[in-house]
């Protein structure tokens, strides 16, 4: 007899398979993520990330634009006129400062007839102080600050800046100056002069690193020269030659060296030098010696930086032979006073010893 419950029994397995397989695919379906066409929900989607504004630029000081008009003038004066915009920081600032030089190793220039102004309504009152090389020439207002970008003009007079030579005059000079801290956006350079200007050049850059300005002539009288992009400390040397007696030029003048010392003088710094020695180790002389010794020296030095700044200024001063005798003066004079010092506090500490 056939076997009917195994016949039924297999049918029965062999129809519930694909309902087992269908019961373990269809919650894999169902849990799997929508289409990359298709969007979630809104109340499922990830919320948007914030907003975040980009860091605003900092902002530095720098000269966008400098303009510089060169007149020379027949009677050998140099006439600048000097059309500064300045862009200040933030934090604002009183004003600009513009140093001009008055003295190259030995040679004297004159700086006179000081003006400033600007044309934006800034403070442009002009206060000038002489420092060791170089005239400060400061626009605007102590007690009032600047901000954003504003226009000065800064004009003066130069003299006993031109050169004579056999044949030919010369001026060599630095437009723009090498002291400023900021960067310069385009820089334009204008000569102008009573014949005309067929030796001039310019020259733009930091020494040693110079390159040929941009040049256009606009007549045979005036000769204009731009650069962009100057570095902070580069400037714009114009060169130019006149024919001889084109204008009146005046001879140079010259400061002696700041140390005009000799031999003879250094050596007898050295020898006061030595004499401190013998001085801590011998009994000194008198006190008041010492004292008199510093006063002699004290004037020497005075007499000799005193006529120097008299006849040609406060920093005109050169340090030659009567300095350095000053000075080997008042060092032997300060040496007698320490040994009498040294030999007092001495004295006590012996009497405290013997009490």
């Amino acid at each position: 007899m056939p076997d009917v419950r195994g016949r039924v029994r297999g049918a029965a397995v062999a129809a519930a398979m694909p309902l087992v397989a269908a019961l373990f695919v269809l919650p894999a379906n169902a849990a799997a993520p929508p289409a990359s066409d298709e969007r979630p929900p809104a109340a499922l989607a990830a919320p948007p990330a914030a907003a975040v504004p980009p860091p605003e630029p900092v902002q530095h000081e720098s000269i966008p634009t400098y303009d510089v008009v060169l007149t020379l003038r027949t009677d050998g004066i140099l006439q600048v006129r000097e059309t500064i915009t300045y862009d200040f920081a933030r934090g604002g600032e009183h004003g600009i400062v513009r140093r001009v030089p008055f003295r190259h190793a030995d040679r004297l220039y004159d700086v006179r007839n000081v003006r400033t102004s600007s044309s934006t309504g800034a403070p442009a009152r002009a206060r000038t102080l002489t420092l060791l090389h170089d005239v400060q020439i400061s626009v605007g207002d102590r007690h009032r600050e600047v901000r954003g970008r504003q226009a000065y003009v800064i004009e003066y007079e130069m003299a006993w800046v031109f050169t004579p030579h056999t044949d030919h005059d010369e001026l060599v000079w630095d437009a723009l100056g090498t002291s400023w801290d900021v960067p310069i956006g385009n820089a334009a350079v204008r000569v102008e002069a009573p014949v005309p200007l067929w030796h001039v050049n310019c020259r733009a850059g930091a020494r040693g690193e110079t390159t040929r300005c941009l040049r256009d002539r606009d007549g045979p009288y005036a000769v204009d020269f731009t650069q962009s992009a100057l570095r902070p400390h580069e400037g714009m040397t114009v060169r130019v030659r006149l024919p001889k007696g084109a204008i009146s030029v005046p001879p140079p003048r010259y400061a002696p060296p700041h140390w005009t010392g000799t031999w003879p003088g250094t050596a007898v710094l050295a020898l006061a030098v030595g004499a401190v020695v013998l001085v801590a180790r011998r009994p000194a002389p008198h006190r008041r010696a010492g004292w008199g010794l510093i006063a002699v020296g004290a004037l020497l030095v005075v007499a000799d930086v005193g006529d120097d700044v008299v006849a040609r200024g406060p920093w005109a001063f050169s340090l030659g032979d009567r300095s350095l005798a000053g000075l080997a003066l008042m060092i032997v004079g300060a040496a007698i006073v320490r040994a009498h010092r040294s030999g007092t506090v001495k004295r006590g500490a012996s009497a405290l010893r013997e009490d």
